[in-house]
């Protein structure tokens, strides 16, 4: 049995599509940080169990709170703006035999139309397919899936579709620059001129040139300059906080 377990937020225009994505699973799960949409609606009207949690800025006690709420051996962890592709599902289905119990999936990300190819999104893979009790998640934001098993890399992809406007795209990196800006002061990180303007500056030219973005076009160009925003953002904000002043 396979549940699938859904982090929403505000996601009416993406949950219905993603449901019917996934409808190869036993069991539909979730998990909603207080939306003011239509979006449990919606989800509740196609047979998704739904449960209203606020994330609270924390990615991994969220992911946590929704495996512990699925009944499956096998838990599918998938967000609203992502779609499993025809040849996962039937390699997803022919993986649960085996002994492994930990898989991670290519993730393929389009950026207005076009697939991202190079730079940041062009090597992105996650864990997303887990046996039940295999692991937890760790740290807020980033989140990586601590196991002791080995994690095996299925050949097909996930396909992604965020930030479909740049409205959207500017409010996800200032809400999760937040939280890891929050992150890194737990773990005792500091924050100084030196990483407020040279981090940034270092991820662009990572992304951009070493990692190839600039094939990619403007889309390339654009994405590189929004996560390095996200870079500038965070440092900047952990600055803040070691000021003593608050964070939005």
């Amino acid at each position: 049995m396979i549940s699938a377990v859904i982090l929403t937020k505000n996601e009416e225009k993406n949950i219905k599509s993603c449901i019917d994505n996934i409808s190869f699973c036993d069991e539909i799960i979730v998990i909603d940080d207080c939306s003011i949409d239509k979006t449990t609606e919606i989800a509740k009207n196609m047979g998704a169990k739904v449960f209203l949690r606020m994330m609270n800025k924390d990615f991994s006690a969220q992911s946590n709170f929704g495996m512990q709420k699925a009944s499956g051996d096998w838990i599918l962890l998938i967000d609203a703006d992502e779609r499993v592709s025809n040849e996962l599902k039937q390699e997803i289905q022919n993986s649960l035999n085996n002994d492994r119990t930990v898989y991670k999936f290519r993730r393929i990300d389009y950026i207005w139309g076009r697939w991202l190819k190079h730079g940041e999104s062009g090597t992105t893979q996650a864990v997303r397919l887990v046996k039940r009790n295999s692991g937890k998640w760790i740290r807020r934001v980033h989140p990586y899936f601590r196991t002791t098993k080995d994690v095996a890399l299925l050949s097909n992809p996930i396909f992604h579709y965020p930030h479909q406007n740049v409205r959207l795209f500017l409010e996800s990196i200032n809400r999760w620059s937040t939280w890891h800006a929050i992150a890194n002061q737990e773990e005792c990180k500091q924050s100084s001129l030196v990483k407020i303007l040279f981090f940034p500056l270092g991820h662009f030219v990572k992304n951009y040139l070493f990692r190839l973005g600039f094939l990619d076009g403007l889309a390339g160009f654009v994405y590189a300059v929004m996560m390095s925003l996200h870079s500038f953002l965070a440092w900047s904000k952990l600055w803040i906080q070691q000021k003593n002043f608050k964070i939005n």
